[in-house]
């Protein structure tokens, strides 16, 4: 299932499917796939195109396969006529993208030698960026329903007329068509600006990467790996789709795909190892949707986020790693509750295949490795990509003389040969397709969103809803998540969110520092000046010193526009960083919740149609087991998990796991057996210790009260045998 369910969009599978007599034009398009996959890695390293060049290219390109592969003729997607429309209308697509970039001189030429008329556009001009929108609109209906495209109309109307009619904070002057048309196109924040730069230099190449790992046999190494770690303890089935999805995540980059190539594999195997089919579906759901949030490649987010917050990518990768363990070992926690209170998880067979595990090992481990290594030395990800891709190409080769000479039937390679490699390709580029429409596609919003400073007045919003506080901040980002990920891919969802929320949000964080100062006073005049501007009474006394509920009261007096100029004055700008950084990680996990969450949850309505149980009971069953996603958030905001030095992290880390224990004891109403009177309240207060920030006492206390209800709970079920599944479906 994918969100193209929702819209008329009917796939033609594997870019392969064609109606009769169509065999030349299947050989056509796979190869143009393969050719363009070659550009996209050639165009990261070797050449050296403008950027709107580029991705104009690579808009061109993804427009064509999409409108080739994903037919808008419902039942007659496959007749010949349909065929050959779909061919010409993604080759004008295609067309149209290519001459925006080659007329972009001359528009300026024509409207320098004729000032004071806007942007001078010739009739090929309009009918070329008018194609490109109305494809925009008309692709990301095909790949992800309708959302996006009335995301889009409701944009252009807002900056064209729509903004004069509204009231307050949301008024906005409108603009001419012509300049809105450049803007759209031509901008920075437009169709070809940051946006579509993120996902032809990283996100291609690393779908192009995850293609290769398919092919070349590294998900059998995630499968067998799995089973040697989770194959001896209780619940090992369970285990294993936790692991094996984590590791997938590496490959894969998307929830859905995650569940779907993992899942028929975990969930029967949960299923007779004594889980229930829903709670199978919903950890598969759970551990694919953290597989978004698993380094090195974070699905798309990492890289909009390093290109938004201008923070490397490595720093990105490297500050994930301890709260992306932190959400798997939750979903754990609660495979072993479940495993306890069920009595699931034994007498079954994980006998590891150690030739596909050596096998895949390599060419799972070695390309990784590189991939890491380059990333960390400061090179670009496309770059680091690239390599990652020889890499895997020669290990496969490697592996494959290896099994030639020794010939003991210890390895079981797949030799990167010819037919792999074009396999792989084309494998990468089929699934960057709704990536790249859908980045083109929000840059036509993004501009609008900027263009009209609508993103100010939704932070504003977002402050004075908030009241100051933090925590409500979260929640009121969390609802707009959830309502944006019915209808909208994760990586969309988060963008969008990162725009209109991440600057309130940082800025909330900011404030804290803000209040400290004015609670002491603020005596260099140049500070404490700028607070004049506001109108207070309060105001006057900044200087000296107030209560820090004065001090809150006077910040959260401060109109957005004073703030934005007071806040990078009062706070140190390597705080700032990483109060922004800080709000991208926020609004990233919350943005996955929509994969897990009802009504609308996909990876777990897939879950469930392999698992066969009743789909939205099993989205409860995988919101219920995500609850890392709101929990890891929340430590994100209160301590210094991502700001911290290595002892820091490594204490919120490991006292955290017991407050997560806690937690979903709580949720089970189980630990190691049945909880009750006594033990309930020693879960809460030994959560909040082990939650409590750099705060030894306190963690060292809740950590020991968690101990102590494992140990009790453990008696417990001995003298209170659980019930079975089976038992207790009767």
């Amino acid at each position: 299932m994918t969100q193209a369910d929702s819209s008329t969009a009917i796939p033609r599978s594997a870019l392969l499917e064609m109606p009769q007599g169509a065999l030349g034009s299947r050989h056509i398009i796979l190869l143009f796939a393969l050719l363009f996959a070659v550009w996209h890695i050639l165009t990261n390293v070797y050449l050296t195109e403008p950027g709107l060049w580029q991705n104009a290219i690579h808009f061109a390109g993804f427009a064509f396969l999409a409108s080739v592969t994903i037919s808008p003729w419902g039942k007659r997607a496959h007749t010949k006529w349909a065929w050959i429309a779909d061919i010409i209308y993604g080759l004008l697509v295609a067309a149209a993208a290519l001459w925006v970039a080659w007329a972009e001189t001359g528009l300026y030429e024509r409207s320098l030698a004729v000032t004071g008329q806007g942007w001078q556009f010739t009739l090929v001009d309009w009918a070329a960026g008018l194609l490109l929108i109305f494809a925009c609109i008309d692709l990301s209906r095909r790949v992800s329903g309708w959302v996006i495209p009335i995301l889009i109309l409701l944009s252009l109307s807002y900056i064209l007329f729509l903004g004069t009619m509204l009231p307050g904070v949301f008024r906005s002057a409108s603009l001419p068509f012509n300049d809105v048309l450049f803007r759209t196109l031509y901008n920075d924040e437009g169709m070809f600006g940051i946006l579509g730069s993120i996902s032809v230099t990283n996100i291609t190449l690393f779908m192009i990467f995850g293609g290769f790992l398919v092919v070349s046999g590294a998900s059998n190494f995630v499968i067998e790996a799995s089973k040697v770690v989770a194959g001896r303890i209780k619940g090992g089935a369970a285990f294993v789709a936790v692991l094996s999805s984590a590791l997938t995540g590496t490959i894969s980059g998307s929830a859905i795909a995650n569940t779907a190539s993992t899942g028929v594999i975990t969930i029967p195997l949960m299923k007779s190892n004594g889980f229930r089919a829903k709670f199978a579906a919903g950890v598969e759901a759970a551990s694919s949707t953290g597989g978004q949030l698993m380094p090195p490649i974070m699905g798309a987010g990492a890289f909009v986020m390093a290109s938004y917050t201008s923070i490397p990518y490595g720093t990105i990768v490297t500050v994930s790693i301890i709260p992306a363990l932190l959400y798997f070992l939750s979903v754990a926690f609660i495979v072993r509750i479940e495993a306890m209170k069920y009595d699931a998880g034994t007498d079954i067979d994980l006998t590891v295949d150690r030739g596909k595990m050596l096998s895949g090992g390599l060419v799972f481990i070695l390309p990784l490795t590189v991939m890491i290594w380059m990333l960390m030395s400061g090179v670009t990800p496309a770059y680091a990509a690239c390599w990652a891709i020889v890499s895997l190409i020669l290990t496969s080769w490697a592996t494959s003389l290896l099994a030639k000479f020794t010939n003991n039937g210890m390895f079981k390679p797949v030799n990167m040969g010819p037919t792999q490699i074009v396999d792989a390709m084309t494998t990468g580029i089929r699934s960057a397709i709704m990536t790249a429409i859908l980045l083109t596609a929000i840059g036509i919003m993004n501009n609008a969103i900027v263009t009209s400073g609508v993103g100010n007045s939704f932070s504003l919003m977002i402050a004075q809803w908030s009241q100051g506080s933090l925590a409500l901040a979260i929640v009121l980002i969390g609802l707009a998540s959830l309502v944006l990920g019915m209808g909208l891919p994760v990586t969309a969802a988060y963008i969008i969110l990162a725009i209109l929320t991440a600057p309130a949000l940082a800025g909330l964080m900011a404030d804290a520092v803000i209040v400290e100062q004015l609670m002491v006073g603020i005596s260099d005049p140049a500070k404490s000046g700028l607070f004049f501007l506001v109108d207070h009474p309060l105001a006057l006394q900044v200087a000296s010193g107030m209560s820090k509920a004065e001090a809150w009261e006077l910040v959260r007096n401060i109109p957005f526009e004073i703030a934005v100029t007071i806040r990078p004055v009062m706070v140190d700008p390597t705080l700032q960083t990483t109060y922004l950084l800080t709000a991208h990680l926020i609004i990233f996990w919350l943005s996955q919740d929509s994969n897990v969450t009802p009504p609308v949850c996909l990876a777990a309505f897939t879950a469930a149609a392999i698992a066969k149980s009743k789909p939205m009971a099993t989205g409860f069953e995988s919101w219920k087991i995500a609850k890392g996603l709101y929990i890891v958030p929340l430590l994100f905001a209160y301590t210094p998990l991502i700001s911290g030095n290595f002892a820091e992290v490594m204490q919120i880390g490991f006292f955290a796991l017991f407050g997560i224990y806690a937690t979903n004891a709580l949720i089970q109403w189980y630990a190691e057996g049945p909880i009750g009177i006594v033990t309930v309240p020693m879960l809460i207060l030994g959560a909040i210790g082990a939650y409590w920030p750099l705060a030894w006492m306190q963690n060292i206390g809740g950590a020991a009260l968690v101990i102590a209800v494992i140990v009790l709970s453990s008696r417990a079920r001995r003298s209170n045998p659980p019930v079975k599944v089976e038992e207790a479906m009767a």
